[in-house]
């Protein structure tokens, strides 16, 4: 009989319940760093790396066709797109602004880390047009267009703080805004840098490795309803957006107990919910053998509630982690994921590195659960999946080591959803369905 301490799936094969992987577009070329984030525009995939990015032609839904690939070093390279533009995470410290960079220390002042800003109205072609450096970086960045849709906003997350960086100084409470003119890009620029938090946020705990607040990690926006969403690895935070160079705080939470880097955010469709997620250990701890509470490296589940005198208040209601065992050697958490649009539903495909990928529901807010997965056992991959997404009927996900996925989910989940047709999908940039 197989103990709790055995693996689900044996070293060296993959399983799934209720989804088929179709393909694998392995890491090739120039581009062999690290797989990122990932962003949707008609039928294409733009995949970041830490060497750059590629562009998947996703007509053949089963089996996607790279056809372009940029080298443009500097990790992460989480990457967005709205209509013409792309912009670039750039989240290291490299000898200037231009794609034949070199790495340099953070402790030189003339160090450059930033967000690039390409122009892609021909996705084939993309073209490289501005530059905007940001004090600590850009970690990850997340858009918000204007109201009138003539200009767009990318709120760039970036921490860690150093008094020994000249241009990353602590305590570094703050994001940085950057407003990119839609139809001429080459005049954006940096317009605010809002203090989230004037208290200095949570203080960390190194008894449970637990992060000091210093900036945010992610924030998703959900322009519709003028809400943002920031997890700012001690502290998660509701952000009203109504004035995009004005973000404000209308509510905080604290997790003393289990969360330990509050990584990433998302809402639900008719934002009522927020999933936040802890990336316990960095992305680098095995915390699914077993051995790690279902508490610890996990999603938090929260509703968004009316408080007394109008306030708004995010309120907890249970914690969702992959119920499948991995092995010691095997580097699982909470990490990136999207909604998959069936209305009536609160349905989200989630990578959790070498756990794998998982469907779970959590329509009732206290009751989730998982209801598809693929998980590749030990020595498949080197990292595991770093993001995954459903876009128009399939989820797509970039691994840390091995490519570019595609999953087909079992019609009796995503069903309805496969009708729903997008023309856009920026995971940190929701848009209702």
């Amino acid at each position: 009989m197989a103990s709790v301490a055995d693996p689900d799936v044996p070293p060296g094969e993959t399983a799934s319940y209720n989804m088929t992987h179709l393909s694998n577009q392995p890491k090739n070329g120039a581009l062999q760093g690290t797989g990122s984030d990932i962003a949707f525009q008609g039928k294409y995939a733009y995949a970041g790396n830490y060497d750059g990015f590629t562009v998947y032609d996703l007509t053949n839904k089963a089996n996607p066709k790279q056809v372009v690939q940029v080298y443009c070093p500097g990790s992460q390279n989480d990457v967005s797109v709205y209509k013409n533009i792309l912009v670039l995470s750039t989240d290291s410290s490299r000898s200037d602004d231009s794609c034949a960079s070199t790495s340099l220390p953070a402790t030189e002042k003339s160090a450059w880390e930033g967000i690039k800003i390409w122009d892609i109205s021909n996705p084939l072609s993309p073209r490289y047009v501005k530059s905007i450096e940001t004090e600590c970086g850009s970690h990850t960045h997340s858009l918000a267009p204007s109201k009138n849709g003539r200009d767009l906003y990318a709120y760039v997350s970036s921490y860690s703080p150093n008094a020994t960086f000249p241009d990353c100084q602590p305590p570094h409470d703050f994001i940085s805004i950057v407003k990119i003119p839609v139809k001429h890009p080459t005049q954006a620029k940096l317009v605010a840098t809002p203090n989230l938090f004037p208290d200095g946020g949570y203080e960390g705990d190194p008894d449970r490795s637990a992060s000091t607040t210093s900036g945010c990690h992610d924030i998703t926006t959900y322009a519709k309803y003028d809400l943002a969403a920031g997890a700012c690895m001690g502290d998660g935070i509701l952000m009203d957006i109504k004035n995009r160079e004005r973000p404000r705080v209308i509510s905080q939470v604290r997790d003393t107990e289990n969360f330990a880097f509050w990584h990433s955010a998302t809402f639900n469709n008719d934002a009522t919910k927020v999933v936040f997620t802890d990336e316990l250990g960095g992305g680098g701890l095995a915390t699914c053998t077993g051995e790690f509470a279902p508490e610890l490296g996990a999603n938090g589940i929260y509703d968004i509630k009316k408080g007394r005198h109008g306030t708004t208040e995010l309120k907890f209601q249970s914690y969702y982690k992959i119920p499948r065992i991995n092995t010691e050697n095997e580097n699982c958490v909470a990490h990136n994921g999207s909604l998959i649009p069936v209305k009536g539903k609160d349905l989200m495909v989630q990578s959790w590195y070498q756990g794998g990928v998982s469907v779970f529901d959590f329509t009732d807010s206290k009751r989730p659960r998982e209801v598809a997965w693929f998980d590749r056992g030990e020595g498949v991959s080197s990292g595991g999946t770093w993001s995954t997404y459903y876009y128009n009927g399939y989820a797509y996900s970039n691994d840390l080591g091995i490519g570019f996925d595609t999953y087909d989910i079992d019609d009796r989940i995503d069903g309805k959803a496969e009708r729903v047709k997008l023309t856009s999908l920026n995971p940190q940039m929701q848009e209702r369905f």
